[in-house]
């Protein structure tokens, strides 16, 4: 029987990837600081002892445990380094020596940072992993940072390390006011839907085909998104006046929009692209915004898939803040 680890097992995806695998029937190994279901070790992926008995045996390695872009305020730099990073080298060292097949990694799209910050006048950027990232907060430069190392244990000890940069696909409300304020969550998120959202169900699957491409891939980058309808003739215009645009791929959208007491958002920053992750792990996403049109015509509510639905929303934190659900 394959023997796979998730790190962050208690987490929003740690716990969908786990339950997927079981369902399986893989022997899911989970670490994390918080008890569940999945979590058979309760630790810090810092513990070299810990990960050390973990990883006997395993096959595979799902590095999902981390501090979140939420955690900014809440947690100190050195608390990201030791967790983001520390706990990232330890489990690389864990795996090498145990010879493990595939190592991946969870990373995200905030690695891009300023280098996702248009001009005012200028066009939405066009994120692909060509982009140069510019790292605008710790979250961003710790998990850039530890990107570095999974490249390093690969050209140093051969360990297959696949990189997935992944979009949004929390269920919890938007950090920014300016978002949550004038948008309904579903409405925000069907948006997002356009350029910077993906469902759970496809982020587990490109966790899946990442670990059937990592040996022939060996090391690489992949941003993991939902597939997107424009191009970069479009960008310009993205950036300032969308629902214009949106208008020309989804004729429909603004009838079905009116019904729901809806609105596209005025302007989109960037456009993540994950043609790369499709062609070379064969990787096929199912939601986009498509779906989510379809499915709020049909039934009148978001497309949800049955991991999101099992997992639910998580959270990040265990205490309440008075101007909103992420003190950042």
């Amino acid at each position: 029987m394959e023997r796979v680890l998730i790190t962050g097992s208690a987490g929003h995806l740690g716990e969908a990837l786990a339950w997927t695998l079981a369902r399986q029937g893989k022997s899911v190994i989970g670490i994390d600081i918080k008890a569940s279901p999945y979590t058979t070790h309760l630790g810090s992926v810092t513990d070299v002892e810990l990960i050390t008995e973990a990883m006997d045996g395993v096959d595979t390695v799902f590095h999902v445990a981390t501090l979140h872009k939420p955690h900014v305020v809440t947690h100190s730099k050195q608390e990201f380094i030791d967790t983001n990073v520390s706990g990232t080298q330890t489990l690389l060292n864990a795996a090498a020596a145990q010879g493990v097949a595939a190592f991946i990694f969870t990373s995200t799209t905030s690695v891009y940072g300023h280098a996702m910050q248009p001009e005012e006048n200028g066009p939405a950027a066009w994120v692909t992993e060509q982009l140069v990232p510019v790292a605008k907060n710790i979250y961003g430069a710790t998990k850039l940072a530890a990107e570095s190392l999974c490249r390093l244990q690969h050209e140093q000890h051969g360990l297959p390390c696949v990189v997935l940069r992944t979009s949004r696909f929390f269920p919890e409300e938007d950090d920014k006011a300016s978002i949550r304020d004038p948008f309904s969550n579903a409405n925000a998120k069907a948006n997002e839907f356009l350029n910077r959202r993906v469902d759970l169900e496809d982020v587990v699957n490109a966790h899946l085909c990442a670990a059937e491409k990592a040996g022939e891939v060996g090391f690489g980058t992949y941003i993991i998104s939902a597939t997107s309808p424009f191009t970069r003739q479009d960008l310009t215009e993205l950036h300032r006046h969308a629902p214009e645009v949106v208008a020309g791929y989804y004729p429909d959208f603004d009838l079905i929009y009116q019904r729901l007491g809806w609105r596209m958002f005025e302007h989109m920053d960037r456009v993540y692209v994950n043609a790369l992750a499709r062609q070379e792990l064969a990787w096929q996403p199912r939601f986009n915004f498509r779906a989510v049109l379809d499915a709020m015509e049909g039934t009148g509510t978001m497309p949800e898939s049955e991991v999101s639905k099992f997992v639910g929303s998580k959270g990040y934190h265990d205490e309440q803040f008075e101007d909103g659900p992420f003190p950042v």
